[in-house]
């Protein structure tokens, strides 16, 4: 089935591993990670780049499969979620360097309609989060103070 916003109809992607529990390399302790988790948190990292930087730095595979809890779940646990879901805070930072283009090239046909499709997105994607409670229900994007929402 093709994109709904791009031209892509592939389904490629690497296979998650089978077995839920740790592999038998990983030396790192849950606590241990739950603490690495949380530091990089405080550094201003979000929940995939800490991700990464275990995987890549501290030979983590998988946080779940250490410490039994998705980094999220961690971090809210320790107050340190963010305050808006990451897809939703990548598409209005997207739609933020679109608008401050569009003021210098106002001409930009081409931009404002791509502004136009991923402001629907995250109308889309806001109106879900509102219906789930992960928003207020009062959380409204507007394009004029979206570069707040970002700070």
């Amino acid at each position: 089935m093709g994109r709904m916003y791009g031209r892509g109809k592939g389904i490629a992607a690497s296979a998650r591993p089978y077995k839920r529990t740790a592999p038998s390399w990983v030396r790192a302790k849950p606590q241990e990670v739950d603490e690495m988790v949380c530091k990089l948190a405080r550094k201003g990292n979000r929940p995939s780049q800490i991700g990464v930087i275990l995987r890549d730095s501290h030979g983590i595979p998988m946080v779940r499969s250490v410490t039994g809890q998705k980094i999220l779940r961690i971090l809210k646990a320790n107050g340190l979620a963010p305050s808006i879901p990451e897809d939703l805070y990548f598409l209005i930072k997207k739609a933020v360097a679109i608008n401050k283009h569009l003021e210098k090239h106002n001409k930009d046909r081409n931009g404002k309609f791509r502004l136009r499709l991923i402001e629907s997105r995250i109308y889309r994607l806001a109106r879900y989060y509102r219906r789930v409670k992960k928003l207020p229900a009062t959380w409204k994007y507007e394009s004029a103070i979206a570069s707040t929402l970002l700070a």
